[in-house]
């Protein structure tokens, strides 16, 4: 009983997402922050190592705590005021000034500055603080659905990425039904053999679009679809980061940070 709870627990750390952790960890600085190797930190990495860590259940500390409210004012677009008021939600800090500039650039056609990409985050990040979702930013986002049923940055480029994270602010606002349906089929047209998904058609499976993919699946309600984690398992790297793809080792903090609450079968936003 005693070898098969060793084995147990050896396994539980070895786990691409507690490699993953661990990886993150040693890519904390002394200032609190997170920085790839040989970089400085900068808080829109270091909120989504925050994230990822959080979903993982690992907690970096105050210090990283001080680091985010320190560099808030570096902060400009809505994605990244966002990023920052999901990760001090998540170490437990009021993001009131983040969610306050958030809130300066609603618009009055409902977007948070003019984006799709900024506006799923923002509802997202207004979710996790308890902030009221305006009905008019659910319908711009619902409005800019493409016939296909994707979202994307621009109009007309629809991509898996951008629809994931829509999918993710809608089921946050509790939006269901046709729009989610079309939505995911649309997502499943990215997958390869592999079992990865890729960001835009030919360009080959990587770890983001597949952990975002992941995430719209589980967001919906459903399960990841098959292949996606096992995917994700073999990118792991011997040091406990996530390769891009399977050709490319890039950005190694932003990549693991991405990946694990995919593994965690999480979806965002992390709490509630």
């Amino acid at each position: 009983m005693r070898l098969a709870a060793l084995a147990a627990a050896a396994a539980i750390a070895t786990s691409p997402a507690a490699s993953g952790v661990s990886f993150l960890q040693a890519r904390q600085l002394g200032n609190g922050g997170f920085a790839e190797a040989g970089q400085l930190a900068y808080p829109q990495l270091t909120a989504w190592a925050v994230l990822g860590l959080h979903a993982a259940g690992a907690n970096p500390g105050s210090t990283t705590t001080r680091y985010l409210l320190q560099h808030e004012l570096e902060l400009r677009t809505a994605t990244d005021l966002a990023l920052v008021v999901l990760a001090e939600d998540a170490l437990g800090q009021s993001p009131d000034r983040p969610l306050a500039r958030l809130r300066a650039l609603e618009r009055p056609n409902g977007s948070v500055g003019g984006l799709v990409n900024g506006t799923s985050w923002s509802v997202i990040a207004f979710k996790a603080a308890g902030a009221p979702i305006h009905r008019a930013t659910i319908r711009w986002l619902l409005s800019r659905q493409s016939r296909a049923g994707g979202w994307g940055w621009t109009a007309g480029a629809a991509d898996s990425n951008d629809t994931a994270a829509v999918v993710e602010a809608l089921r946050a606002a509790k939006i269901g039904g046709r729009p989610i349906r079309r939505a995911l089929r649309f997502l499943l047209g990215f997958r390869n053999r592999d079992g990865g998904f890729e960001l835009t058609h030919g360009r080959g499976s990587d770890a983001q679009s597949t952990a975002w993919a992941v995430q719209a699946f589980i967001a919906a309600g459903k399960p990841p679809p098959r292949g996606t984690l096992a995917y994700l398992g073999r990118l792991r790297r011997a040091d406990g980061s996530f390769r891009y793809s399977a050709r490319y080792t890039t950005t190694p903090v932003w990549v693991t940070a991405q990946v694990l609450p995919a593994l965690a079968r999480k979806a965002f936003p992390l709490t509630g």
